[in-house]
């Protein structure tokens, strides 16, 4: 081997360690920096528990509000049926929003120690996709909120009226209105997270554009499949989280070919 072909060889090896920030840190250090993120991300977790346990009454009236409005004002109740479930509720009511509160410094303190470990040219990459995350679990968070629980609410209550002779009323407990109101909430923001997902495995190389048009159509059964699954049997609310999640595969579709567009003018 020549000299010139060693030292060639001798300065890739070094780009290379340099593109990785600290990666050969010993185990130790890898532990004791593990061990300060999971710190700051229990105690952003357990203040933000203090803070939405001390206003948990008024999330929960925020949370209730779908219901008041599907009711009528002045209308509906609400019961416990358990002398402590009242209780729980509120804890269960703090749990969920200490989550959704601290999520972004969990979220940054993972960064944070994934980031030195990895290529410039893999940070680049990845962080849209961490900066994406909150905000489409949002977006289908709000959609959850907005448009599909009053709408899911009010075809609900329509079952209200005399039966038989008799009044049939509807009688939510709490502890049962806030697991369905969570269910909501988390099905429909974690469904956003499918343009994240398809993005990320696309950007591995594991799918294609072309792979995933001839597998739309299972696709499209597999995203009723999931809204028959995990939402209420009800076709309405069923309806709203298929389509969407259709709307957001096609809309991967189409960044995927403007992404593979701007790829093939570099080259």
């Amino acid at each position: 081997m020549s000299a010139g072909t060693e030292l060639d060889k001798r300065e890739e090896d070094e780009s290379v360690e340099d593109e990785l920030d600290e990666s050969s840190a010993p185990l130790l250090d890898h532990l004791v920096e593990l061990r300060n993120r999971l710190l700051w991300c229990v105690l952003g977790f357990a203040l933000a528990f203090g803070v939405c346990f001390y206003f948990a009454t008024e999330i929960f009236s925020f949370l209730v509000r779908p219901l008041t409005d599907a009711f009528g004002e002045g209308e509906g109740r609400l019961i416990f049926t358990q002398l402590y479930e009242a209780f729980f509720v509120e804890i269960k009511v703090a749990i969920f929003g200490a989550f959704v509160i601290a999520f972004p410094l969990i979220a940054n303190q993972i960064w944070m120690f994934v980031a030195p470990g990895l290529y410039k040219n893999e940070k680049g990459a990845f962080l849209p996709f961490l900066l994406a995350t909150p905000v489409l679990f949002t977006l289908g968070a709000a959609l959850a909120y907005y448009v599909v629980m009053p709408t899911a609410f009010r075809f609900f209550l329509g079952y209200q009226g005399d039966v038989a002779g008799l009044d049939q009323e509807a009688l939510p407990a709490i502890s049962s209105y806030l697991s369905l109101v969570m269910r909501f909430i988390i099905i429909f923001g974690l469904a956003f997270l499918l343009p994240v997902l398809i993005l990320l495995l696309n950007k591995a190389g594991i799918v294609d554009r072309a792979q995933l048009i001839k597998a739309r159509k299972y696709i499209i059964v597999g995203a009723f499949v999931i809204a028959a699954v995990f939402t209420p049997p009800d076709p309405i609310t069923q309806l709203m989280l298929g389509i969407p999640l259709c709307l957001l595969f096609e809309l991967t579709l189409v960044i995927i070919w403007f992404t593979d567009r701007r790829h093939k003018k570099r080259e």
